[in-house]
């Protein structure tokens, strides 16, 4: 009997409104966000970091999507030839993943890539469940689930891995309460399982993010970064409990999942967009201080996309001071930066100082 070659059927599917929020400081675009997110100026990502990580895949692979900028837009702009399979009408939402994956499922695909955040991870698993393996490219505001890639560009290399042969696992699909998530408070549930390749590009899941059993030593860490505050500098601190044990310190409240900019210990500025910070720092002295949440160790990228590449090239990356305790530092393998912009992503590179303690830093690798 002949031998009939089937080539490799991928289905690709986008979520062209993900990670709009970040930028503008609204913590995700679900719901009424996203017209929130127009009116404050916010531009999509997810096109771009889509093409980062497709412009690593290669060899005898046939693309299905959804018209338009959810898959077949991107697809041809990177020159791959691909089948609609499912046509988007009007404003894109979650109904049009779903269905996206339900023809997907239909044409029995070999693997499934998406671009988003938790809220189209969660779209996803609805439809197929632990059926089909699948690839998330990083493209949310908040990221717990497992299913995606450190960054585009490892997503692209999970996908090679997969259909070079490498086996699979289970990863968590989980999501934030939005609404808990803008007024400070995290509420993070699982939701349920699919399958990923088993390479180390995908990320871990996040584990007990705010922890509370080193508050001793995030207290000390903040007894230092305030002792050292400089007259009229402006210190922008970023999300988490960590860099809240400054304020705590110096009195001041604190937007626990948001950016804040602090002036000779007075909170100016609360809860900053992008817009916000390049109004701000132009021709000033400022220090960034940002500490790793979670165990996937995300500094820039992560919850805190007000801190756009844009806005970090105007304070610089010699201002920019990582905090953590020994105990956060031991759950993550590294710290990884993963902003969109490639070149700064490859200067937060290599070995970062962290203040560990009263005067005390270690060493850390930066992927």
């Amino acid at each position: 009997m002949p031998f009939h070659y089937r080539a490799v059927l991928v289905g690709l599917v986008i979520n062209p409104v993900a990670g709009m929020g970040g930028r503008v400081a609204l913590k995700g675009t679900d719901g009424e966000a996203y017209g929130q997110a127009l009116k404050r100026g916010a531009v999509p990502v997810a096109r771009d970091r889509a093409m980062r990580a497709l412009s690593r895949t290669s060899g005898d692979v046939r693309f299905i999507t959804a018209s338009g900028e959810m898959g077949a837009a991107v697809l041809s702009d990177l020159g791959l030839t691909c089948e609609v399979v499912y046509n988007v009408e009007g404003q894109t939402g979650a109904d049009d993943t779903r269905k996206a994956c339900v023809a997907f499922l239909k044409r029995n695909v070999d693997l499934i890539i998406f671009c988003g955040g938790d809220g189209t991870a969660r779209d996803v698993l609805d439809v197929i469940g632990e059926i089909v393996p699948v690839v998330g490219i990083p493209s949310g505001v908040k990221m717990h689930s497992a299913v995606f890639a450190n960054t585009p560009e490892e997503a692209g290399d999970a996908v090679m891995s997969y259909l070079n042969g490498a086996p699979t696992r289970l990863a968590e699909v989980m999501d934030v309460d939005e609404e808990a998530f803008r007024s400070g408070e995290l509420k993070a549930s699982l939701y349920g399982y699919v399958r990923v390749p088993e390479t180390n590009g995908m990320q871990p899941p996040k584990g007990s993010v705010y922890g509370s059993s080193d508050d001793e030593q995030k207290a000390v860490i903040a007894d230092h970064v305030v002792e050292y505050m400089e007259p009229g500098t402006l210190y922008i601190l970023g999300p988490g409990t960590t860099t809240k044990a400054i304020a705590d310190r110096l009195g001041q409240p604190k937007t626990l999942l948001g950016v804040d900019v602090y002036q000779d210990g007075i909170l100016v500025q609360a809860d900053v967009t992008e817009k916000d910070l390049l109004g701000s720092i132009q021709g000033r002295k400022v220090k960034l201080i940002l500490t790793p949440i979670g165990r996937q160790g995300f500094v820039l990228g992560r919850g805190n996309q007000q801190l756009s590449p844009r806005v970090v090239e105007i304070i610089g990356t010699e201002n920019i001071q990582i905090i953590a305790t020994t105990a956060k530092l031991r759950e993550i393998a590294c710290l990884r930066s993963d902003s969109g912009n490639v070149d700064l992503d490859q200067k937060m590179g290599g070995y970062q100082k962290v203040l560990v303690g009263y005067s005390q830093y270690r060493m850390v690798r930066c992927a």
